[in-house]
């Protein structure tokens, strides 16, 4: 009695889990395949998180026991170290995952058993559509909020203890819009010491020069966040006259600070979507040139995760199919048409950034070219 009530549960445990994965609409296949999937692509992450780590702390090492940085912190590091390396290679791993796993059962003949038992090749993708789709919305999450918070503890470690030269001397003449029609210009300005030479600011209404303020030396007050003029002349017209005004010194508090002057493009990683969207109309309003480099950014968040579902395909349809090389040369094939995609990727995101190609266009051209190659593969793989 005791045995057969044991076996009773046994067999109720077992219907159970067939009825959760029924629930799900997900059969033996399906899990199989999936469980394959996500634990190769897991494991190729950590591996490549262990080896960058390594890589990483090999190159910051001498910085790191020079400044005595604690151990707690060093660890903090590489805790937002890892989602920063991981998110850039995400859909490259998800395309050799799918790769290794799918030539090793290739390989086995299980492939050909599936098929032959009936299951359609578009069945047979299924479970590949399902585990990358799950990467996907997880990688789409990370982009736009998880990564730029672990980005932004990650660059002030750097800024903080490994670069050397946090502060930089800026001969480039600077322009900056600081409100509707009001604009500043500095012809240099040191970063050690917050000074700059040869200030201008110009109050426009429409066509006509309102006021114009010059100073020889000006000088950024950290503690009262205001600025110092020196030497400074003041012009002002009034359609009927012009008025000059000439004071030694002026303070004057402006919206802006010197780390304004120069923005690098690191910022970009260290915001989230939304403050990203904050930030560019802040900078239109400061009148920079190029802002393509963000908006290249904030499409590239959204793009590439797509582009895991793209190469997952691609892989399935390439690595199913049972070879002489076997995993070898898959791995391979693989590993150049990863090389190819980043290829283009970067060659698209430069001429939009150097050529203004729309950050539309570049983002998602590379995801178009390799849908097209994906669908060929499929139909080739179906007929």
């Amino acid at each position: 009695m005791m045995m057969g009530t044991e076996k009773n549960t046994n067999n109720s445990d077992g219907q159970n889990t067939f009825r959760i994965w029924d629930y799900l609409g997900l059969k033996k296949l399906d899990v199989y395949i999936i469980k394959k999937f996500l634990s190769t692509f897991f494991f190729a992450i950590m591996i490549l998180a262990v080896i960058s780590c390594v890589i990483d702390y090999s190159e910051k090492v001498d910085n790191i026991l020079a400044k005595k940085v604690p151990f707690v912190v060093v660890m903090n590091y590489y805790k937002n170290f890892v989602p920063h390396i991981t998110a850039l290679l995400f859909p490259l791993f998800i395309f050799i995952a799918t790769i290794f796993f799918t030539s090793k059962i290739a390989y086995k003949s299980e492939i050909i058993a599936i098929l032959s038992s009936g299951v359609s090749f578009q069945r047979f993708l299924r479970p590949y559509i399902i585990g990358s789709g799950f990467l996907c919305i997880i990688s789409l999450v990370a982009n736009h909020w998880w990564i730029p918070i672990a980005n932004k503890q990650r660059i002030g470690f750097e800024d903080k203890y490994i670069n050397e030269n946090n502060f930089k001397y800026y001969s480039d003449n600077m322009h900056l819009g600081i409100s509707k029609g009001d604009y500043v210009y500095l012809q240099n300005f040191s970063n050690s010491n917050n000074t700059g030479n040869h200030f201008t600011e110009e109050k426009i209404d429409g066509i006509m020069l309102k006021e114009k303020l010059m100073a020889d030396h000006v000088a950024y007050d950290t503690l009262k966040k205001i600025w110092h003029l020196y030497n400074v002349v003041v012009r002002t017209n009034d359609i009927d006259k012009e008025s000059v005004h000439r004071i030694p010194q002026l303070d004057k508090k402006y919206p802006f600070i010197p780390a304004d002057l120069n923005r690098t493009d690191a910022i970009k990683e260290a915001l989230t979507t939304p403050e990203l969207n904050k930030y560019v109309e802040v900078e239109k309003l400061h009148g920079r040139e190029n802002l393509n480099t963000y908006y290249v950014e904030k499409e590239r968040r959204s793009a590439q995760p797509f582009a895991s579902l793209i190469l997952t395909i691609i892989g399935a349809c390439i690595a199913s199919r049972k070879i002489r090389g076997g995993s070898g040369f898959h791995l391979a094939l693989g590993i150049v048409i990863s090389a190819v995609y980043e290829m283009f990727l970067q060659t698209s995101s430069t001429l939009s950034t150097k050529a203004s190609l729309s950050p539309v266009l570049s983002a998602w051209i590379p995801n178009v070219v390799f849908a097209v190659v994906a669908y060929l593969l499929y139909r080739r793989q179906v007929k």
